[in-house]
């Protein structure tokens, strides 16, 4: 997928994903790290989150624990209130 700009992004259902990532130190797999990644992705299949979770099982020491998803759309509906003075 090529660049896609933030007009582009709303119209094919993108929106802020964020994942906590928990994983377990290389040099200690008692012991338990976090990392917060976030990024424009399409909900719900997440193309770029599986992709750089896939990079991190390949290329990255610390094994995987356990990887939280939270996902807001770039447009939702909104409530309007007028009031007249």
């Amino acid at each position: 997928m090529g660049v896609l700009h933030v007009p582009e992004m709303r119209n094919e259902g993108f929106g802020l994903t964020t994942a906590r990532i928990i994983y377990r130190l290389p040099d200690n797999p008692l012991l338990l790290q976090d990392y917060v990644w976030q990024e424009y992705d399409l909900f719900p299949q997440f193309p770029t989150l599986r992709k750089f979770l896939a990079f991190w099982e390949e290329q990255l020491e610390g094994p995987l624990h356990s990887v939280t998803v939270a996902h807001q759309r770039l447009i939702r509906p909104v409530e309007l209130t007028h009031s007249l003075h």
